[in-house]
């Protein structure tokens, strides 16, 4: 699987950014392409540092049991549950969170795993950096396809 860390990886992904637009249409799900990037935005602060969210009560419960699933090859599922912090509802402007998400996803990529968060998963608890760099593309990608890029 891929890896935000790998340069090649996260190429693919600031040309796929690159590639929305303000009037890009979600394919699925309720958020407009900015409250999606806002949303990526919340997530990429919590691999960077920025944020550490409380982990969920189900989560202690269920994550260690869906974490290997999560990690593993197949793609995430569709309108599954969202964190209420990683939760974007309100309007946002396009350009600022495209700005934010490529200088996000830029400084994670390039710290690689040293930089990385020691900070759980606030579902599936403690990742190793690897296990983040390949849960950051994959919900990452998630999203990107969400907009048909």
């Amino acid at each position: 699987m891929k890896s935000i860390y790998d340069p090649a990886t996260l190429n693919e992904i600031l040309t796929r950014v690159n590639s929305l637009t303000p009037s890009t249409q979600r394919q699925w799900g309720k958020m407009d392409v900015a409250q999606m990037l806002a949303h990526c935005n919340e997530t990429l602060k919590v691999v960077t540092n920025r944020s550490k969210p409380k982990r969920v009560l189900l989560g202690y419960i269920l994550g260690p049991i869906f974490k290997a699933d999560y990690l593993g090859e197949k793609p995430l599922r569709r309108n599954s549950p969202t964190h209420p912090l990683f939760m974007v509802v309100n309007e946002r402007t396009f350009n600022n969170e495209k700005s934010m998400y490529i200088d996000l996803i830029s400084e994670f990529s390039r710290g690689g795993e040293v930089k990385c968060t020691n900070y759980p998963h606030s579902f599936f608890g403690y990742f190793t950096p690897k296990e983040w760099g390949l849960s950051t593309y994959k919900h990452l990608d998630h999203h990107l396809q969400q907009f048909g890029v």
